[in-house]
Parts: structure tokens; sequence; C-alpha cells
């Protein structure tokens, strides 16, 4: 794409085919990017079809309540954008998309890809519910597979064979469009543990220093939606020499409350050298790199299983979360937050008292085709573009090595 176009600018050579274009008679694929969460998972989709000559990928950011960042997110990726309306109009060959808003517009094949750890959160919008009806997670409830009687996308992939056990119950008529293909981020995480002392060395881990890495989801019962109980322990109760605290904060939060805000409530955090990892960032390096998680029911702490830290959890909202989800699990396991004792003291207690393989079963819950999800997912989208694949197996590279968390300790926020 050439240079000096902005995001947001209309620009029809990605739209229209027109005679003059340097590359021709490609397939072209839409990405749906509704969320920068949702923009993070598909990239490690539309990354599969990105050097072959043969398809044209197409961005728009598409309408969401949580859309805020999404332009500069995709611009950080060198990547033009066109506007929802005119892709509504266009013709495609194939779209990609991790939401539901709007996609039934579309006038093309649709491929819903699922984002997480498991499908953890309950359905909220229980309105359309039959009496009686239990709740099922978004991706696999009726009413965010179903519109106008029909089941809407041309594929939906899963990470686990559980995923398509449950949508027998919830959406039967959605399973013939379903496919398990793995978890991006299992691979990927896996992959990174070998260079898990690159990754400390990259953030400034010193010998004898230990990372606290804090996660957090979006939503009041979220741990930033309490982070006033835990602030005064991060900030009062680990010695400064001897812990480094980061926190990885869901992008959402950042996009209901807006930047700014979140810096600002964030500013004794920044003063003390804790660091907020940005929202557009690789979480996965610093999550590899930790000795300790401190996370709630979000699909971060879900993921910390992956790798050699020590979990900690904040309380959650049971009844809010998916009984077979793998955040389910961990919270029956691991140990919790109290207020009551120093959190040094927890997180020394917890180091003891983990057993090897605690958590490997939660770990399994969070992809049933681990190290296959990018030539599963390859397999699917060039069997519905009808093109043969690549005659090379898909790289899974492993997460970028981290700036220093100084960088992001003290990255400039406009807060005073």
């Amino acid at each position: 794409m050439g240079d000096g176009v902005s995001v947001g600018t209309t620009k029809s050579a990605l739209i229209e085919q027109g005679h003059w274009l340097t590359v021709q008679d490609c397939k072209r694929v839409l990405v749906v990017v509704h969320t920068v969460t949702f923009g993070q998972r598909l990239r490690e989709v539309f990354g599969l079809l990105a050097a072959d000559l043969r398809i044209q990928v197409v961005f728009t950011a598409a309408p969401h309540a949580f859309g805020a960042g999404v332009p500069q997110y995709l611009q950080s990726l060198g990547i033009v954008t066109v506007p929802w309306e005119e892709a509504l109009q266009a013709e495609f060959d194939l779209a990609l998309t991790a939401g539901s808003r709007g996609v039934h517009e579309l006038r093309t094949p649709v491929v819903r890809i699922s984002h997480g750890a498991g499908h953890i959160k309950l359905l909220t919008d229980t309105a359309s519910l039959a009496r009686g009806e239990r709740r099922s997670p978004g991706m696999l409830s009726r009413q965010h597979l179903v519109h106008d009687g029909r089941v809407g996308p041309a594929a939906i992939v899963y990470a686990h064979e559980r995923d398509v056990a449950e949508l027998t119950r919830s959406c039967p008529e959605a399973l013939p469009v379903a496919h398990v293909v793995g978890d991006p981020c299992v691979d990927r995480i896996t992959v990174g543990m070998p260079r898990r002392e690159q990754y400390r060395r990259a953030l400034g881990i010193e010998a004898g220093q230990r990372l606290v890495v804090v996660t957090s989801t979006w939503g009041p019962a979220s741990t930033f939606g309490r982070l006033d109980a835990l602030l005064p322990q991060l900030l009062s109760q680990l010695p400064g020499d001897g812990y480094r605290v980061a926190l990885l904060v869901h992008p959402n939060v950042f996009a209901g409350h807006g930047t700014w805000q979140v810096h600002s409530w964030l500013a004794g955090c920044r003063a003390r050298g804790i660091a907020t990892v940005p929202p557009e960032a690789d979480w996965q390096a610093p999550l590899i790199a930790a000795d300790w998680i401190i996370g709630d029911h979000g699909s971060l702490t879900a993921y910390g299983t992956l790798t050699e830290a020590t979990l900690l959890l904040t309380a959650g909202p049971g009844r809010e979360i998916a009984a077979y989800s793998p955040a389910a699990r961990l919270a029956a396991l691991a140990p919790v937050v109290s207020p009551a004792h120093t959190l040094a003291d927890q997180l020394d207690y917890a180091t003891r008292q983990r057993r090897p393989g605690q958590y490997d079963h939660v770990a399994a819950l969070l992809s049933s085709a681990p190290g296959q999800f990018h030539r599963r997912m390859r397999s699917v989208l060039y069997r519905l573009l009808e093109l043969g694949e690549p005659a090379c197996p898909p790289a899974v590279p492993p997460p970028p090595l981290p700036p220093p968390l100084e960088q992001w300790a003290a990255a400039d926020t406009g807060v005073a």
C-alpha cells in the first residue's frame, strides 16, 4: 500500500479491481475489526494470507462500543482501512471477523473467529431466550450465530472439541460450518517458552528480581474494577528492589474509559515504577516472563497456566462464567488473594503450595489441537477461497521481544 495514505482514507483501489492495479485477478478478503482485542486475534489469521500474491487483503473498522483505538492499532501495523459503509456495499470472496455486530450486512461469506481462552462469559442479553433456556457464551449462542432464521457464517472456528459439543446443545444448526482449529495464543506461548530468559532480560528483570504480572479483563467484576482493593498491596507491600510489577489491562478498559483516564487512575503506579502494558502491545512475552500472575476470570490468567508462573486469583463473578470454561476450572484450584495478609507473604505461600502439573488439565482445556492452529486455520481459509495452499508449512512465530518495563512505566501519557 502506498505511502501517505492515512487510516480512514477512501482508497477505491482497495475495493475496486481497476485495470491499472499492479497485481490483478486476486481473491479479495475483507478483515472486519471491531475492537483492538478482536484485531489482535485476527492478526493471527490474516497473517496466514499475507505473502500470497493471489490474495488482496482489505481492512475495515466496524462500529463497536469498544472500537476506540482500532484505527490507531491498524495504522501501527501499516494497514490502510476502507470505511465500513463502503465495505458493506462491495463484493469480496471472504470476510474474517471475531465479532458479530453488523456482519450479517456484508455481501460475502463470513468466517467467525473465536477469541480468548475458551468461552468464559455467559450471554448477558437474555431477552430472546426461551423460558428455561440455559445461557451460553456468545460465540456458542444462537443469538450470535443465527440471523433471520439462518446461520450467518460460512465457517465458525473453535479452539476445542468441547466447544462443538456445547454447540450441539446451544445451536445445532451451526454444526455443519463448525471447525476445531486450536488456539494461536496457546501455540505462540508454547513456542516462546524456551525464550523466557530472553524476555526477562529484554524487560529489564535483573538477577535476583522477581516479576509480578497483574492481569485484568474488563467489567465491574474484573481486577481493574476492584483495583482499589489490590492497589495498596501492590504499592506498599512489595519491597521495591526485589519485585517488578507489570499491569496487563484488557483493551476494552482503555476503549471504554479512555487512555488518559486509565493512566490517570494508575498515576500512583507509574510513580512507583509499576508498568502498564499498552493495550496494543503483545502481552504474551510479559506473561511468559512472570514469576507470579495475579489475575481474574479473564483469558490472560487462563493462558498463564501454560507458563512457569505461580497463579493467584482475585475474586470473580462465578455465576457469570461458563461452568466448563478454563476460567471456571482454574477458579476451583488457584489460591485467592486476601487483603488480610501481606502480598509478599501470599506470593511466597502460593509458590510453596504449588504442585507439579497442578494446572495441566486447565491448560488442556485451552486447545484440543495444540501446535496445529496455523495449519488448520489456513486449510479452512484456502478451502473457502477455492485456492491451493502454499507448498510450505505456515510459520508459528514466537512473541517478539518486549521493550524494558521502564519504557512502559515512564510512557508519556499526558498525566502529570
